[in-house]
């Protein structure tokens, strides 16, 4: 494994040494990362990067199969357009992450902020996944257009809001997932609706957290699949009197 050593180095230098490295060796791994952008932004599969430290906005930009596991927090938009690939965060996210997110899954130990899924989307068999193991901000899945978002709720007191205010807002494709004690209908927009969990989505998230639980050395075995709630759009064109009639 290729090691690079990111202290003090530009995020234009440090993406070079990178693109440089993984002509040589797939495996690299980066110390003292401190808010350098678009780190892993469109490497291909078969590529790996370990992260230490906090990498900056735009991490996996447009990224098209990678696997990035970073041991830190993360700051914006990380899986900006990604198509392909796997992104493990050792800690919290900042604001819309996975914007626009086409393919692939990330997995957070952590909580998220706001604008979490605005814009995802999927295409036959690319269905995006966010699993979240904290909390999210305001806006969470808005104008969300496909692929799946988990919230596991880890950790969060009793009767809190698992989400912010304002939750699929503009929201035409889809699901998202919360495990939470309390009533959350209230924090939707009007685009949203719950629904019953059917067979596939115990599946589906039996999967999902058996992974998380995986990765992060975490027992989850008190979660309850009865006990989370989901949600889909009203409907696939919600706006389609706006600007014109169809």
């Amino acid at each position: 494994m290729k090691t690079i050593d990111a202290l003090n180095i530009c995020y234009r230098q440090l993406n070079s040494l990178i693109d440089k490295a993984i002509e040589a060796d797939k495996s690299i791994s980066l110390k003292n990362v401190f808010g350098q952008r678009y780190i892993g932004r469109g490497l291909p599969e078969k590529v790996k990067l370990k992260i230490y430290g906090i990498p900056g906005n735009d991490m996996a930009a447009c990224m098209d199969g990678a696997e990035l596991e970073i041991f830190g927090n993360a700051q914006d938009a990380v899986g900006n357009t990604m198509n392909y690939g796997n992104i493990i965060v050792h800690g919290n996210c900042g604001d819309t992450l996975g914007y626009a997110m086409r393919g692939g899954e990330i997995y957070v130990e952590g909580n998220v902020g706001y604008r979490v899924g605005i814009h995802m989307k999927e295409y036959k068999k690319m269905k995006p996944v966010i699993v979240v193991g904290g909390k999210a901000g305001e806006f969470l899945g808005e104008y969300m257009a496909g692929g799946a978002i988990i919230l596991l709720g880890l950790n969060i007191k009793k009767g809190e809001p698992i989400v912010g205010k304002f939750c699929g807002t503009g929201m035409h494709g889809g699901s998202i997932y919360l495990n939470s004690d309390s009533d959350d209908e209230y924090l939707f927009g009007k685009e949203a609706v719950k629904v019953v969990l059917a067979d596939e989505d115990v599946f589906f998230l039996k999967k999902h957290i058996d992974f998380y639980s995986k990765i992060f050395k975490k027992n989850l075995n008190h979660l309850k699949i009865e006990s989370f709630s989901k949600y889909v759009s009203v409907s696939k064109n919600p706006y389609s009197n706006m600007y014109c009639a169809n």
